[in-house]
């Protein structure tokens, strides 16, 4: 690596690894409740070690639930459903401890209570949202990668491509990139693949050497740019040397504890809230969408080449308490502009992203593994690019 380039890595997981079983089942159950009632206020965390299943939180809604069943059924679809894994669907005991949201915050949430009257932040706090040019899915590349393995290994373990297969897994992936002089650093360019790491649980009975070879070959190859692969890039497959024991057997699973995974694999900044678990009153899920949402579509108008968008809030206030643009020194109009716009052309209410977004819909479980961003998935309305033509008529640019 010469002096002028840097290494930067990112990382994803499966959906069998024990904290996204966590965030799965949390969100599973928040779907359930917006499917009977869209205007179900839900914090729901889950705990997953051994055969154990903790689900606790506070969930107000019209709705009635049977959550050990949804517990058991999310467990199954994911591929945890033998006992041999040390948790399954059936065997495993779940405990529950859900209670109602607190009046306190109830008030500065419901519309028309509370000292502000319109509909208020679930929470205080600060969210950030992220896009760049780098890859078409406007991700960062070391993250959207790693998503790309990950994703790769539950579908072959789901179509029995790869038969010995088991749900846990992580996947990490490290990109060199060439800093140019017109550029700053944290805005080079990919230049190769540095480093790729897989974990992949399998059966007792495959061998180290056909697990290594059967990854690189039919997990990491197919999705990882051959223009940058070379003779030096270094592939560590299950460098233990094992991985039998996994999911919750081997670790203890909590929601909201791949906070980094969920959004640019450390890229981005974070401003700390978890997503799985929670409606979209919490402003830490619909505030980090729309954030996404408004980063995205400046990029793509064209407007900067990369773009960070923080937005933060108080409980029971509205309107966002800053707002923030950040292009990294990439934008085609002053920053001050864009801020302006970005503040005219976007709704940043709780109330205004629900609706804009369509959040109150039971799309969350979808979420819950392979990211919240960077997807093509008709439900996660963030990730269109529909107000591309406004924002360039804003700023002069049509």
């Amino acid at each position: 690596m010469s002096g002028a380039n840097y290494l930067f890595t990112s990382e994803s997981v499966t959906m069998g690894h024990p904290d996204k079983v966590a965030d799965h089942i949390s969100d599973a159950v928040l779907d359930a409740m917006l499917a009977q009632d869209p205007a179900s206020r839900v914090a729901c965390e889950t705990m997953v070690k051994d055969n154990l299943v903790i689900v606790a939180g506070e969930i107000t809604s019209r709705a009635v639930v049977d959550i050990p069943t949804v517990v058991r059924e999310t467990i199954r679809k994911i591929g945890y459903d033998d006992p041999a894994l040390g948790f399954d669907c059936e065997s495993c005991a779940v405990m529950v401890s859900l209670g109602r949201q607190s009046p306190d915050i109830s008030q500065g949430v419901t519309e028309g209570r509370g000292l502000h009257k319109e509909q208020g932040a679930g929470d205080q706090g600060l969210m950030f949202g992220y896009a760049c040019r780098e890859t078409p899915a406007f991700m960062p590349m070391p993250i959207q990668l790693a998503h790309a393995i990950t994703t790769r290994l539950e579908r072959a373990r789901k179509s029995k491509k790869l038969p010995w297969l088991r749900p846990d897994g992580k996947s990490q992936v490290t990109v060199e990139y060439e800093t140019c002089p017109e550029r700053s650093r944290g805005n080079g360019k990919p230049k190769r693949i540095h480093t790729v790491v897989v974990a992949a649980q399998h059966a007792p009975s495959i061998s180290y050497r056909d697990v290594r070879k059967q990854v690189i070959e039919h997990i990491v190859l197919p999705v990882v740019p051959k223009r940058l692969i070379d003779k030096d890039t270094i592939f560590h497959v299950n460098p233990t040397g094992r991985f039998v024991i996994g999911g919750p057997k081997g670790d203890c699973g909590v929601t909201g504890r791949k906070i980094m995974v969920d959004t640019y694999g450390g890229w981005g900044r974070h401003g700390g809230g978890c997503f799985s678990g929670k409606d979209p009153t919490k402003v830490d899920r619909s505030a980090s969408y729309m954030a996404r949402y408004v980063a995205k579509n400046v990029v793509a108008a064209g407007l900067a080449d990369a773009c960070e968008i923080q937005l933060s809030y108080a409980i029971g206030v509205a309107q966002p308490v800053s707002v923030l643009v950040d292009t990294r020194g990439t934008c085609k109009i002053s920053e001050q502009k864009l801020s302006q716009i970005v503040r005219e052309l976007f709704p940043l209410t709780p109330k205004g992203m629900i609706e804009h977004l369509k959040l109150a819909r039971p799309i969350y479980a979808e979420t819950s593994h392979g990211g919240h961003f960077g997807r093509n998935n008709p439900s996660f309305t963030w990730e269109k690019t529909d107000m591309v033509e406004n924002l360039r008529k804003a700023a002069g640019l049509r």
